[in-house]
């Protein structure tokens, strides 16, 4: 049976395979699994629950909260709010664990559960396979004065903000921001916390309806965002996705820039103020070369990762590094939070236009983007990708090409018969090429034969 987790909690279509049932059932077995230790000390443990505004996060938070309290876990209930709050809210209130009910950027059709082990921390591999194996046991059924009691947690957005600004090195007084909120789980908290920092702010993708959640705004919708700045005549934009826990900008002429970009500019800042540790950076395979280049020559180290926001955390913990993150925008300050935070991100990036008076698209030059070209090969034996010699040789020859003006990542996917082949160059004729050179090696050498394809 495939594994219930993926690589960011239980996600899928709300009512399909997340049903009020399996969310339930869930809550009961986490309850086991992450409040066994307070239980052990004869005290009720406590779990902090948020989500975001989908309409299906009413339904699935109240059986979730219902799993959990009569299973002898006193809830908190802390609402609408951002993944980074729920995390930092765990740690704050020294709860036991934490849900964060969310499919964050996806449609609204989708949802998702996610927990958090105390302080905030993503749970590790193990610690999921244990949820799910204590799925169909016997849930803890404890009675009387034993069961659980849920209570709202009415300052919850308050105390986030609150830490937010305690993050900032100074005010952001003259500064013009337009927030496009994906009419997510930011839509409050994203423009007060902005505002009461000093800036002036223009709203954008701020009004949930439960069904409009990443619907043609935010992060994963660019457009809006850029026509707006331009529009308002602001210093640049930040889009967050619908858990607000990544975060992308605009420059003020409407230009993009990505999780690189903004993780070389603050690298480059945590450097100069002796906060960058050991001068890492911890970031994905998938970044682009120009930021190892750029960082490489302001005597920075990046550490690669696996793609994926928890192997990057993971990386970071071992190694006690202070920033990381991914292209997509997920971006990890580990003074400050345990988990990617678009807010705080966005609170950075406008701390630096206003305490270096520079345009963010002056700051975003210290790194050039390398042209970049990916292209999927389907129907092929992905298990055979990194062993088949005729692949390793054309690899190998299109790596000499590029020299270090370029390299080549292959990347089996995790959940379907392809690999992507992703090449960066100097330019984008020699990228497409290379690419799509490699690309038909790879589907003449690993393409599975008709009549083993079913």
């Amino acid at each position: 049976m495939a594994r219930l987790f993926g690589t960011d909690g239980v996600r899928g279509l709300a009512n399909g395979l997340l049903t009020a049932e399996l969310a339930l059932q869930l809550a009961q077995a986490a309850a086991v699994v992450l409040g066994h230790e307070r239980a052990a000390n004869g005290t009720r443990p406590r779990a902090v629950v948020a989500r975001d505004p989908r309409a299906s996060g009413e339904f699935i938070a109240a059986a979730v909260e219902a799993g959990l309290s009569s299973s002898g876990i006193d809830v908190y209930d802390a609402g609408v709010l951002p993944t980074p709050a729920a995390a930092y809210l765990i740690a704050d209130l020294d709860a036991d664990f934490g849900v964060m009910i969310s499919a964050s950027h996806n449609p609204a059709p989708d949802n998702g559960i996610k927990f958090f082990a105390r302080g905030g921390q993503k749970l590790p591999d193990e610690v999921e396979d244990a949820i799910e194996a204590q799925l169909g046991k016997e849930p803890s059924r404890p009675v009387a004065g034993d069961v659980g009691r849920i209570q709202r947690f009415s300052d919850a957005e308050d105390r986030y903000i609150v830490h937010l600004l305690g993050t900032l090195p100074h005010r952001l007084d003259g500064l013009k921001v337009v927030l496009d909120c994906a009419h997510g789980a930011a839509s409050g908290c994203s423009p007060q916390v902005f505002a009461s920092a000093g800036a002036e702010v223009v709203v954008i993708g701020a009004e949930p309806d439960g069904l409009n959640i990443n619907d043609g705004v935010g992060s994963t919708h660019l457009g809006p965002l850029k026509a707006a700045v331009v529009k308002h005549g602001a210093d640049f934009g930040i889009a967050h996705d619908g858990d607000a826990d990544r975060c992308l900008a605009v420059d003020h002429e409407g230009n993009e820039v990505d999780g690189d970009q903004i993780m070389a500019i603050l690298a480059l800042a945590l450097k100069e103020s002796g906060k960058l540790k050991d001068d890492v950076l911890v970031a994905t395979v998938m970044s682009n070369l120009g930021l190892k280049i750029a960082l490489r020559n302001a005597g920075i180290t990046i550490r690669e990762t696996a793609v994926g926001d928890r192997y990057v955390l993971e990386e970071m913990r071992d190694g006690g590094f202070s920033l990381g993150g991914e292209q997509s925008g997920h971006v990890i300050f580990s003074d400050y939070a345990t988990t990617g935070d678009g807010v705080l991100t966005g609170l950075q990036i406008a701390a630096q236009v206003a305490g270096t008076g520079r345009t963010l698209k002056d700051l975003a030059r210290v790194m050039t983007k390398l042209p970049q070209l990916m292209i999927n090969v389907k129907g092929v034996d992905k298990s055979r990708a990194a062993s088949d010699e005729g692949v390793a040789a054309a690899v190998a020859a299109a790596e000499l090409e590029l020299g270090e003006t370029g390299r080549v990542l292959l990347r089996p996917s995790g959940t379907e018969a392809l690999v992507r082949v992703m090449v960066e160059a100097a330019d984008m004729d020699t990228a497409t090429r290379i690419c799509t050179e490699l690309a038909g090696v790879v589907e003449d050498r690993l393409t599975i034969p008709r009549e083993l394809a079913f």
